[in-house]
């Protein structure tokens, strides 16, 4: 089920602003000593666990980009992924697209729709380095920190728009009983629960899962019968010890299941969703993070050691119409390993921290690509028969598969240091790492048919000869790449709540292979065959480049009024070099292509404001900005330099109002209502600027009742039913959008059994 949407105003801890790290405003616990083990692990309490992030120095006084929100505002708010934290992010966004495999991710201007992902996401430390597996539902989540600009020297690969560092709850500090349950439109459900406890002082146990269902809201005309309904399921297990004051270890363990039925797309020709063929997204992901973590008097020492694994398995009618043109089927199976060593320390006013990093990734994937009759007539045989030509030709078998296997190794190392000196009023950082990555790919494509050559006379097709149809493309290539990513910052701090900075820093993200273009490589082949016209060259179109920015940060934050308006806002400028679009191939082709665009520019601005008049009422607006245009890029058709960098939303807009009150009933204890409302766009959809999505907001109204016993949310999602689209696709030469979900309403159970 689609994460709901924002009920809460996310300022009610006011952690949707932008905070300085060390000093956030979302995290109420006591700060430990500066130059200690805790303070740089961030750890709350001796005997209690509440580490969030391990990768990042104190930054005590530096303005930074970063949305944090903690674990009562996440409740509030309905967050259980990374959709939800980008409806109060400011130019974040994650659209709802066909399918939680497409999980693209927009900071600032850049991302990209397929492959590689724009930001890096960590749970309980563990990164996830596949983008199909971003999209997912999770539960207790206990903070969520969103980092916006190159995070690269530190997170390295695929981190050039940021990161995201999701912690859940530990059960060393938390025991007892947690358990929510939803119903809304669509018949959709969810229903988790969780049980926390100690198996000893030292050692703490969690397990739960969640489950949620949608019919969904949108119906196939040529079944009837709804195409965007969905079934997930999660389960999960951590394990805290900390056998002693100087020694902590965690392990969490998830496996969930995601099953869709299919795709929403809406012809732009026809209004309609009209397509023919059964369309499904399977996958099952198992993830295994253990963390080691050494607190000595000055310095901190972690180890952490991850397994990942997705298999998935899709299947598409990638023609979208009620016409047997083809089917695409995708199975794939990918394991991840990946090791990190982290060391922190302190020294007076300076503060370090080193690490290696090493990975490996393999992945298996088999994607043929089946014609049918009416894709073999007016793909192949329409484009290869001349009319009035004495000459014809027609395929012997009215199915065609154009298969294609792939496996794709991958490795990498990297070393990386980052350190920090504060004097006076001023603060300055100073990182840098040093990435090595060698990626591979053996494909094998292939196509065993048969065709037979006609004569035409009079009315008459007379069989000349049959002629066997065997094209088998197979090779292995690698590629490499060594990067250095530098990173500085300085800050000036006028008191404790006010302070500017700027940042300047690099960014890259890993190149790749284009898979999804070997159909069309068949395809331009066998008209080759037949005389056609070959298109493609596949050792220039099989490879992508890395892309590469420098981002350059101007950051203030300032509290007003006896603390009662907080301010943070953000000019940034990235000069993007080789960035990575998808782009449609024109004509009757059937595949996607990642291309390097030569050069882009982005700047913009972030602005966030929270305001407590009094203890009853809140208000929280974040408002972003980002112009993203080629500077130099043609697509083979038109030089689209001036050109907005399509997919990526110019502006975000998130305001909300709260009121809420304590009631001393036996029955009642309180009552929050919040009015909210979310703006994004314009969204332009191809590289020519032709075709958009304008500007649009969805309002939102929540009443929130608080028992003893649970408590019990009545909500209402894009009230107004606005008319928008959250994606655009283009499939031989046709176009389609999905469109967003309409007007929905619903309630919600919580309950918290604390012991």
């Amino acid at each position: 089920m689609q994460v709901k949407k924002t009920l809460i105003c996310v300022c009610c801890c006011a952690a949707a602003s932008v905070v300085i790290p060390g000093q956030s405003k979302a995290v109420a616990s006591p700060e430990p000593a500066a130059g200690s083990a805790e303070y740089l692990d961030s750890v709350v309490g001796l005997n209690e666990v509440s580490v969030s992030v391990i990768k990042s120095t104190s930054d005590a006084m530096f303005p930074s980009s970063v949305t944090t929100v903690d674990m009562q505002t996440i409740e509030r708010l309905d967050i259980d992924g990374v959709k939800g934290v980008s409806e109060v992010a400011p130019n974040f966004y994650m659209p709802q697209y066909g399918s939680r495999m497409t999980s693209s991710i927009y900071v600032r201007g850049l991302g990209t729709r397929i492959d590689q992902p724009i930001v890096a996401l960590n749970i309980d430390n563990v990164p996830l380095l596949n983008k199909d597996n971003y999209d997912f539902t999770f539960t207790d989540l206990d903070r969520i920190e969103v980092v916006r600009g190159p995070q690269s020297i530190l997170y390295g690969r695929n981190s050039i728009g940021g990161v995201i560092n999701m912690s859940t709850l530990s059960p060393l500090r938390y025991q007892g009983v947690r358990a929510l349950a939803e119903y809304g439109s669509g018949n959709s459900w969810r229903a988790a629960l969780s049980a926390y406890g100690k198996l000893s002082p030292a050692l703490g146990l969690a397990v739960g899962g969640s489950f949620n269902s949608t019919d969904g809201f949108f119906r196939n005309l040529y079944t009837g019968k709804k195409v965007d309904t969905e079934r997930n399921w999660l389960g999960r297990v951590k394990l805290a010890w900390r056998p002693s004051a100087a020694l902590l270890l965690e392990n969490s363990a998830w496996v969930s299941s995601t099953r869709q039925g299919g795709y929403p797309y809406e012809s732009l020709a026809s209004g309609e969703i009209n397509h023919n063929d059964t369309c499904f997204y399977d996958r099952t992901s198992v993830v295994d993070g253990l963390t080691v973590r050494y607190f000595g008097e000055n310095v901190s020492v972690s180890s952490i050691t991850a397994f990942q694994y997705i298999n998935d398995n899709m299947t598409l009618d990638q023609d979208f119409l009620p016409e047997d043109y083809f089917t695409l089927t995708q199975k794939r199976h990918e394991w991840t390993l990946t090791q990190d060593f982290i060391v922190k320390g302190a020294a007076g006013q300076y503060k370090y921290l080193g690490g290696l990093f090493g990975f490996y990734k393999r992945g298996n994937m088999s994607a043929p690509v089946t014609f049918k009759d009416y894709g073999i007539k007016t793909l192949i045989e329409d484009n290869a028969n001349t009319p009035g030509s004495p000459m014809q030709i027609k395929w012997d078998e009215r199915t065609m598969v154009l298969a294609s296997d792939f496996t794709t190794p991958n490795w990498g190392v990297a070393a990386y240091h980052k350190s920090e000196y504060e004097w006076g009023r001023w603060t300055a950082s100073v990182g840098l790492r040093l990435a090595f990555e060698r990626s591979s790919i053996d494909y094998h494509s292939y196509v065993n048919t048969g065709l037979t050559l006609y004569r035409q006379q009079g009315p008459m097709l007379i069989p000349i000869k049959q002629i066997p149809v065997n094209l088998d493309l197979a090779d292995r290539l690698h590629t490499t790449s060594l990067q250095l990513l530098p990173e500085l910052k300085l800050s000036y701090s006028f008191n404790r709540s006010t302070a500017v900075g700027i940042v300047v820093s690099k960014g890259y993200k890993a190149g790749g292979y284009n898979t999804q273009m070997f159909s069309d490589i068949l395809q331009q082949s066998l008209m080759g065959m037949m005389g056609g016209e070959q298109k493609y060259d596949v050792d220039e179109i099989i490879s992508y480049d890395p892309e590469k920015s420098w981002s350059y940060e101007l950051n203030a934050t300032t509290s007003l009024f006896d603390n009662t308006l907080d301010l943070d806002a953000t000019l940034f400028f990235i000069d993007t070099r080789d960035q990575q679009m998808t782009m449609f191939p024109e004509g009757t082709t059937t595949g996607r292509v990642m291309a390097n665009a030569g050069r882009t520019h982005s700047k913009g601005v972030e602005i966030a404001a929270t305001w407590r008049p009094d203890r009853h009422f809140i208000v929280n607006a974040s408002y972003g900005h980002a112009d993203a245009r080629f500077r130099r890029f043609n697509n083979g058709l038109v030089d689209c330099k001036g050109n907005h960098v399509p997919y990526a939303p110019m502006n975000t807009l998130f305001a909300s109002l709260t009121y809420a009150t304590d009631i001393n009933t036996s029955w009642l204890t309180g009552i929050e209502v919040n009015a909210n409302c979310r703006g994004v766009g314009p969204i332009y959809w191809d590289e020519e600027n032709t075709v958009k999505q304008p500007f649009y907001a969805l309002a939102g109204l929540s009443v929130n009742l608080r028992t003893p016993l649970a408590d019990i949310e009545l909500w209402g999602d894009n009230i107004t039913k606005t008319k928008y689209s959250t994606f655009y696709f283009e499939s031989i030469g046709n176009k389609f959008v999905q469109r967003g979900n309409p007007r929905r309403f619903g309630v919600t159970l919580r309950f918290d059994f604390a012991m």
